[in-house]
């Protein structure tokens, strides 16, 4: 006669819980920009971000206070999670970077041609590739790009591209000339 010890183990442990799927989706979602190894940016998929859109202004001009107040309003209208950042003694570069790091998939920038013709630029996290529109139809844009009906590339297509290379030599030379 042989005998057989059967083991019925006491507590199971299963070791999917919630904080792993979390750290799973940030490791999967964080990189580096491959021009500058200290810019890193968490690629959120959009659905996922707390934060869809970042509202900046240039610079720390009070002319811009209203027109941060009133697309932040209108954004939550719609139904998009958007912030503030008028921290205007940082740099955008590193304004950008920052909420690069936080997730936020869109940016839309007061420049001081928004104060000639009402127009802002919107940029995207991934490509920086950044599109200039009417504030209405950028407010659209982001709304669209959100629920996930228009694409980037779709916007691309439809608005100007806006030269970011050049674009800082203008804004100073645009702010010089509103205030002599």
């Amino acid at each position: 006669i042989e005998n057989t010890r059967e083991y019925t183990p006491n507590v199971i442990e299963p070791s999917f819980g919630i904080g792993r799927i979390l750290y799973a989706l940030i490791e999967h979602s964080y990189s580096v920009r491959a021009e500058d190894e200290q810019r890193g940016v968490l690629s959120f998929n959009t659905q996922m971000s707390p934060f869809k859109c970042l509202i900046l202004p240039i610079s720390g001009n009070p002319s811009f206070k209203p027109f941060l107040q009133n697309t932040a309003r209108s954004l939550r209208n719609v139904g998009v999670p958007a912030r503030i950042d008028d921290a205007a003694s940082v740099s955008i570069g590193r304004r950008y970077s920052r909420n690069d790091e936080l997730g936020t998939p869109f940016a839309i920038t007061f420049d001081f041609m928004t104060l000639k013709d009402n127009t802002v630029t919107l940029r995207e996290r991934d490509s920086t590739k950044q599109v200039r529109g009417s504030l209405e139809d950028i407010v659209e844009l982001v709304k669209n790009l959100v629920s996930g009906s228009v694409t980037w590339d779709d916007a691309l297509a439809k608005f100007e591209l806006v030269d970011t290379t050049s674009e800082a030599d203008a804004e100073s030379a645009t702010e010089s000339k509103l205030f002599e």
